[in-house]
C-alpha cells in the first residue's frame, strides 16, 4: 500500500513539474530572505499566484486571510507563510474518498467535453486502469460526428483489450450509447464507458444530443448514466471554466477530469474549476503514458508543488 501511495506522488510530482517551478520555486524565492510580509511581499505573492491559474477570488482570500494571520501573529516567518498555504488549499481542493462508486453494474459513465480536451485518451485511460484491476469494461464511440474519434477509440480499445460498441461515421449517438448499456447488461459488464460529441460552436444544438443520449440510454437502464465525467484541458485556463459552465448546466456533471497538467505552469487552474463549478476532481492527467491518468488526491497535488527538494 505504501508503495502503492509512494508511485502515486512522484508521478504526480514529475507531472507538475513546471507548475512546482512557477508557484513552489517563486515561493521559496520570495520567502527565503525572512522578509517582513509587507505591501511589496503581497504584490509579488499576488503575481505568483495569479500566474499560476489559482484565480482572483481566491488569490485575494489568502491575501486578506494572511494579512489578518500575520497582525495577529499567527504567520511570523516562511514557513508559518507555507503551512497556511497548505492548509487552505487542501480545504479548498477536499474531495469525496471515491474515484468511481461502482455501485450498480453495469457501472455506466458518460465521458463529456470539448474536442481536444483529452476524452478520447482519458476514456482509454480508465478503461485500462480499471480492466487492471480486474473489473470487465465496454467503450461506446459515441462521437459519431467525426471517424477519426471512432478509429482512435478503436486503436486504444484493441491495445487495451476491450470491446467497443460503435455505429458508422453519421450514426445516432443515442443509439450507440443504448446498444452499449443493452451490451453490458447482457455480458455481465462492471463498466461502460460512453464517448460523446464535443463541438460547441452550436452549443444548444449539441445539449440536445446529449440529453437526448442520456434519455434514450435510461430506456434501456433507467439509473444509468451513474456518472458524468467533465474532461478539461488544464492548459486552456479560463476558457476551460467557461466551458465547464456549460456542460454542467445542462448535462449534471458529477466529477471532473482535468488533463495535460504536465504541459502547463498554470496548475492552479484546479483550484479556480474546482471553486467556481463546485464539483469534485476525479482524475489528473500529468503524462502521455496510460498509467499516467491519476485518481486526484488533494494531499499529493498541494505536496508535490510546495514540498521540499
Amino acid at each position: 500500500m505504501f508503495k502503492a501511495i509512494g508511485r502515486l506522488f512522484t508521478k504526480v510530482k514529475e507531472g507538475l513539474s513546471k507548475t512546482r517551478t512557477a508557484i513552489g520555486g517563486a515561493l521559496r524565492k520570495l520567502i527565503g530572505a525572512g522578509r517582513a510580509i509587507d505591501r511589496r511581499f503581497l504584490e509579488e505573492l499576488e503575481e505568483t499566484l495569479l500566474a499560476a491559474d489559482i484565480g482572483v477570488a481566491k488569490t485575494e482570500e489568502i491575501l486578506s486571510e494572511l494579512q489578518r494571520r500575520y497582525k495577529d501573529g499567527e504567520i511570523a516567518k516562511g514557513e508559518d507563510l507555507l503551512a497556511y498555504l497548505k492548509q487552505t488549499l487542501r480545504a479548498e481542493l477536499a474531495n469525496p474518498d471515491h474515484e468511481l462508486l461502482f455501485d450498480q453494474k453495469p457501472y455506466v459513465v458518460l465521458v463529456v467535453g470539448v474536442n481536444g480536451a483529452g476524452k478520447t485518451t482519458t476514456i482509454a485511460k480508465l478503461a485500462k486502469r480499471y480492466k487492471d484491476q480486474g473489473k470487465s469494461v465496454l467503450i461506446a464511440a459515441g462521437d459519431t460526428y467525426r471517424a477519426a474519434a471512432i478509429e482512435q477509440l478503436q486503436i486504444w480499445a484493441d491495445r487495451v483489450g476491450v470491446e467497443l460498441i460503435k455505429s458508422q461515421t453519421g450514426g445516432d449517438a443515442a443509439a450507440v450509447a443504448f446498444d452499449a448499456v443493452a451490451a453490458g447488461i447482457a455480458r455481465g459488464s462492471d463498466l461502460v464507458l460512453i464517448d460523446t460529441a464535443g463541438r460547441l460552436h452550436n452549443k444548444e444544438h449539441l445539449m440536445r444530443e446529449l440529453e437526448k443520449v442520456r434519455r434514450v440510454m435510461q430506456k434501456r437502464l433507467p439509473t444509468a448514466p451513474h456518472a458524468t465525467l467533465l474532461v478539461l484541458d488544464a492548459t486552456a485556463g479560463q476558457n476551460a471554466v467557461q466551458q465547464a459552465k456549460v456542460f454542467k448546466d445542462s448535462m449534471g456533471v458529477t466529477g471532473l477530469v482535468l488533463t495535460k497538467l504536465d504541459g502547463t505552469a498554470k496548475g492552479g487552474a484546479i483550484i479556480q474549476v474546482r471553486r467556481e463549478l463546485g464539483l469534485p476532481v476525479r482524475f489528473i492527467g500529468v503524462g502521455e503514458g496510460m498509467d499516467d491518468l491519476q485518481p486526484f488526491d488533494p494531499d499529493a497535488f498541494v505536496e508535490a508543488i510546495f514540498g521540499d527538494g
